[in-house]
């Protein structure tokens, strides 16, 4: 089933609270966590993280696009987060953090830019919950897609086959109803939305509506049939 976590980069950052509320029936709520050395900008940390988890009901997925995720990602987990996504880039010891991340009681995420390539990392993948792969440059939202990405997240779709793995394949950059199919139909299951759910006339409406048409792709998939 297709999942579609909101980006609260999107979002009004004056009200935080009652912008989670505005997405309820999403799966997730995406919180992006930058330091201006990893990637060129600064949004938020630690402490608004463990605000929002006791502000909404909706599990936090914080994307830590920061340098040294090895020594700060077990605090978000400690903050309330349920999926920890760190940029391999950035990792020091990436199977040694994924499994202390998942000790903590969180899901373990690995993102990629798209420069990276996915097949260096193969043998990582069943350290792994979830895996990013990158469809727009990160630190900034409301850029366009990359169509370049739709291969790539084939091939990562084609790893997690062979290898049986239960591994959620997220994206993240310009998703919205003119990219979200052919992104379901390539492999993704978990879809990031900013602009495309922040930006609409009504947030939750949005979401279903996404979700709807990545889950008409998704059937029609032959990564889905085969699976």
């Amino acid at each position: 089933m297709a999942q579609i976590n909101p980006s609260i980069l999107s979002a009004d950052f004056a009200r935080l609270a009652d912008e989670a509320k505005a997405v309820q029936g999403a799966d997730w709520l995406h919180v992006d966590v930058m330091d201006n050395h990893f990637v060129p900008n600064l949004t938020l940390g630690v402490p608004v993280v463990e605000s929002l988890s006791r502000a909404t009901k909706t599990p936090l997925d914080c994307h830590l696009m920061i340098e040294d995720p090895d020594r700060w990602a077990p605090q978000y987990v400690e903050a309330g987060a349920g999926s920890v996504t760190f940029h391999v880039e950035a990792a020091a010891a990436p199977v040694r953090l994924a499994r202390e991340i998942r000790a903590k009681g969180a899901r373990a995420s690995m993102a990629l830019k798209p420069a990276t390539p996915i097949e260096p990392y193969e043998d990582l993948l069943p350290e792994l919950d979830m895996l990013l792969i990158m469809t727009v440059e990160p630190g900034f939202g409301g850029q366009s897609f990359l169509d370049i990405m739709l291969p790539k997240i084939r091939r990562t779709r084609e790893l997690i086959s062979k290898h049986g793995l239960e591994l959620w394949l997220q994206i993240d950059g310009g998703v919205s109803a003119s990219t979200i199919e052919r992104c379901a139909e390539a492999g993704a299951d978990v879809f990031v939305a900013g602009s495309a759910v922040y930006g609409a006339h009504d947030p939750a409406e949005a979401v279903r509506t996404l979700r709807s048409l990545a889950e008409q792709a998704t059937a029609s998939a032959p990564w889905a049939c085969a699976h």
